[in-house]
């Protein structure tokens, strides 16, 4: 999987959102099922659980295997949106919650610490957090807390487990750190631009539904 595959997923999803706006703007009704099957067909399930290469070193490695898998991706992006959904403290707190939680998962995998089924738990947490996004609705804080938080460690377990075979494995950490917590600013920005008109928020739950239709995509074609 290359930056530029994930870059062409991350537009297919800001289409889906454009066209929401457009759907509602005209008055008409768009099978936004479809666009999102489409957007599940163009990535082959094994490509889009496949991560980073791993065996460099440092932060370069570390900050792009979450860039680089759209699991990861779209899981962290997602977060963000989540936050800015529900406003106020969980705007920095849900993020800082996922991060956090996340380096703990990094140092369970690290050591190598027995942890089943870590990919689809990966998988869920698209699934999980694309339909909240699509739910429209105001997760209570506490449930958001620890839903980020158990999802955390699926994907910290998974960049922890490649800590062992770096050269530099601070500095990786460092790197995938650094890269979720950008990724959720950016996944806060799009949700910001979106929640307070009805044509973003509209749009804003059916980019939740195609995320959450390309994780069930990848947990069946698995």
């Amino acid at each position: 999987m290359t930056l530029r595959d994930n870059v062409f997923t991350i537009l297919l999803v800001l289409d889906l959102a454009i066209s929401g706006v457009r759907e509602v703007i005209s008055g008409r009704y768009v099978n936004f099922a479809a666009t999102a099957v489409f957007l599940c067909t163009l990535l082959h399930p094994t490509d889009a659980l496949a991560h980073f290469v791993a065996g460099g070193s440092g932060f370069s490695t570390g900050f792009f295997h979450p860039v680089l898998g759209p699991d990861h991706l779209l899981a962290m992006i997602s977060v963000g949106i989540i936050s800015a959904q529900m406003g106020g403290r969980a705007v920095w707190a849900v993020p800082a919650t996922f991060v956090s939680v996340m380096a703990v998962g990094g140092s369970l995998g690290a050591v190598g610490a027995p942890l089943p089924l870590i990919e689809y738990g990966i998988v869920i947490s698209v699934i999980a957090l694309g339909a909240a996004i699509a739910s429209g609705k105001k997760m209570p804080p506490k449930i958001a807390y620890g839903f980020v938080g158990l999802f955390a460690i699926f994907h910290g377990y998974a960049h922890g487990m490649e800590m062992p075979i770096i050269a530099e494995p601070l500095f990786y950490a460092a790197g995938f750190m650094l890269s979720t917590a950008c990724l959720h600013l950016i996944g806060v920005a799009i949700g910001f631009a979106a929640v307070y008109t009805r044509a973003g928020a509209f749009a804003l739950r059916n980019c939740g539904a195609a995320i959450c239709a390309f994780g069930f995509y990848l947990i069946l074609a698995n």
